[in-house]
């Protein structure tokens, strides 16, 4: 309700949108918010994201849905980041721990499980 402080990086960007569910399971839902908190989320996955290229990345929940978005320089490839991105320290690891909230399979990468969506309007000019 009282807005978003958005990073202005001098530059055009790219945006990604995704969605993934949840399991339909309020407490797992919780834990799954809490893991993601600046607190109790892994140093090694937010700094592989960084890592590969990636500037920002929001993730919004409604119930059991999840709405990411992520901001990359124009230059950034998606599948030679996400292949990267599952290469990195602990990334399997993570993904293998969050599969147990996530309606995926428990082996998936975080390409396989997020699907990106496609905009299909916008307002600006």
């Amino acid at each position: 309700m009282n807005g978003y402080k958005v990073r202005d990086y001098g530059c055009l960007v790219k945006r990604y949108c995704q969605t993934m569910d949840l399991k339909n399971n309020p407490e797992l839902i919780a834990k799954y918010i809490e893991c993601h908190n600046k607190v109790n989320s892994w140093p090694e996955i937010r700094a592989g994201i960084r890592a590969v290229g990636i500037l920002e990345m929001e993730v919004y929940v409604y119930g059991n849905h999840l709405f990411m978005i992520v901001e990359t320089p124009l230059d950034f490839d998606w599948d030679t980041a996400m292949k990267r991105l599952s290469s990195l320290p602990r990334q399997k690891e993570w993904e293998k721990y969050v599969s147990a909230f996530q309606q995926c399979d428990s082996d998936a990468s975080s390409d396989q499980k997020w699907q990106l969506m496609d905009r299909m309007s916008y307002l600006y000019e």
